[in-house]
């Protein structure tokens, strides 16, 4: 993967998590594939044309698909069994994807396909650009994948808009495809042997809403470290949990990298200073002491789930598979989802401990028998009832994320008259891990917000550097607690905040 000022030039092998986020983020001008990869494409068909002629069945080629496939299908409807697979396979159900999200699987998939195994012709290959490179994006639906034998209905959503059927939207309003193209000034293709097939049979849709989890959660799960930073010194804690001696005898990654980065943001703190000696607090609670094994194991976790989705960028999940240079198709199962599945799962389980771990904390600095702050970190408390809610509303979103960390890719359901008799599940995992994610920013801007507040009551004393800085920004953009507000709009503000990188400076302290 090469990148030309402003263009991101695929060639099937070398993708990155990087350049993914800059994608979505709408950071390339333009997006093309490597003459290299055109060479692949073009051997790959020419070797469809060659089994064409030979005339022998080739699944997908010129059979039926799944249970049909010992049907053989004539040499003259072979574009008709391509444009039949599309329609019939087209349906999903429930609200759209959005378009950031549809457009990354159409970017993953035409990485996947210039590889040369799947035997499109460049035709396909430059719709797909043309498509990434408009103001179309395909309307579909997030529902219907079992994550097996490809994510077949959604992206038959996809394939459906570059044959100018089904539903589009341009330029953000939706409308019937052949409209939107037409508009874009962009024109349907007609499906030649294989090619739909090929289109459908990947693990795109897992794919890209998985990354774009992954890619948010690199800047959330420092973040975790941050606000645990604030809140130890919100709460007067301890910082002896996190020397690197204790990592030394129990050598989990994870273990001594959050240890480090929780030394380098209390460092310099007045705040600890002022009760090292003599304080009657033998041991922290475990949200505080234990921060090191639990984010710890989170970010190991999150390593795991890292190289899981960077091997599948540049992974081939077609069905068959050709390799034009010893003249073989092979039919595998590369479009199964279960890598994909079990890492999200994975995924969704370390969020949702990151979740639980922060609505614990948070309750550390509401409560006045825990804190020996003000109750619920308001002014005339009583009258008031400052956070009382707010550590509610966290502690709700921590319960859901429990719900929705039950493993998909453990659930398996029979489709195609049992010939496909094992699936991964993989677009509801992906879903879910979406959806605890979600729930995790929350927690966190909860967290944060109560330790804005509560790291007031110990002035004049600082903080460490690192949490000073971040106390800072939160002051510029969340008033004082004096009396009771509407705080959904503080927990927005703080969300929006870490989404755009206004923690960034502080966040970049951390490894």
């Amino acid at each position: 993967m090469a990148k030309n000022a402003d263009t991101l030039v695929l060639d099937g092998a070398s993708l990155t998590l990087d350049a993914v986020d800059r994608f979505v983020h709408g950071g390339f001008d333009s997006v093309q594939v490597s003459s290299k990869a055109r060479a692949a494409v073009r051997a790959g068909r020419a070797f469809v044309e060659k089994l064409l002629r030979a005339g022998k069945p080739v699944y997908g080629v010129n059979t039926g698909f799944g249970k049909l496939a010992s049907v053989r299908i004539p040499d003259a409807d072979l574009d008709q069994l391509q444009l039949n697979l599309i329609r019939s396979h087209a349906c999903g159900v429930a609200e759209p994807l959005p378009a950031k999200t549809v457009r990354l699987a159409v970017l993953l998939r035409l990485n996947s396909l210039i590889a040369g195994h799947s035997g499109v012709r460049e035709e396909v290959i430059d719709a797909l650009l043309a498509l990434l490179q408009s103001p179309v994006v395909p309307w579909v639906p997030r529902k219907g994948s079992v994550g097996a034998s490809g994510d077949l209905a959604p992206l038959a959503h996809i394939a459906l808009t570059l044959i100018g059927e089904g539903q589009a939207y341009c330029n953000g309003k939706l409308m019937k495809a052949g409209a939107a193209l037409r508009k874009a000034g962009l024109k349907p293709i007609t499906l030649k042997a294989k090619e739909g097939l090929a289109l459908i049979n990947g693990t795109q849709i897992i794919q890209a809403i998985g990354l774009r989890t992954v890619c948010e959660l690199r800047r959330w799960i420092k973040l975790c470290d941050a606000a645990a930073a604030l809140t130890l010194e919100a709460l007067r804690g301890s910082d002896s949990p996190f020397d690197a001696r204790v990592a030394r005898i129990r050598p989990h990654p994870g273990h001594a990298l959050v240890s480090r980065n929780m030394l380098a943001l209390l460092k310099g703190s007045e705040i600890r200073e002022s009760h090292r000696e003599n304080d009657p607090r033998v041991q922290d609670a475990y949200s505080l002491r234990c921060v090191p094994q639990v984010h710890g194991a989170a970010r190991d976790g999150f390593g795991f789930v890292q190289a899981i989705f960077e091997r599948e960028l540049n992974a081939v999940t077609d069905n068959p598979l050709l390799f034009p240079a010893a003249g073989d198709v092979i039919s595998a199962g590369n479009f199964h989802g279960q890598p994909l599945s079990q890492a999200l799962d994975f995924l969704a389980i370390l969020m949702s401990e990151l979740g639980s771990i922060s609505e614990r904390r948070t309750e550390q600095m509401v409560n006045p028998d825990l804190s020996n702050l003000p109750p619920f970190l308001v002014e005339g408390s009583g009258l008031n009832s400052g956070l009382m809610i707010a550590q509610v509303v966290a502690a709700a979103l921590a319960s859901e994320n429990k719900v929705h960390s039950h493993p998909a890719s453990v659930d398996s359901i029979p489709t195609s008259a049992n010939k496909e008799d094992h699936v991964s599940m993989g677009v509801t995992a992906a879903l879910k891990a979406a959806h605890v994610l979600n729930n995790l920013k929350d927690i966190l801007s909860i967290e944060l917000l109560a330790g804005r507040l509560a790291l007031d009551y110990h002035r004049p004393l600082k903080a460490g550097r690192g949490v000073e800085a971040l106390a800072a920004t939160l002051r510029k953009h969340i008033k004082p607690l004096k009396q009771d507000r509407t705080l959904y709009e503080d927990f927005a503000v703080i969300r929006e905040l870490a989404d755009s990188g206004a923690f960034d400076s502080v966040l970049a302290m951390l490894e």
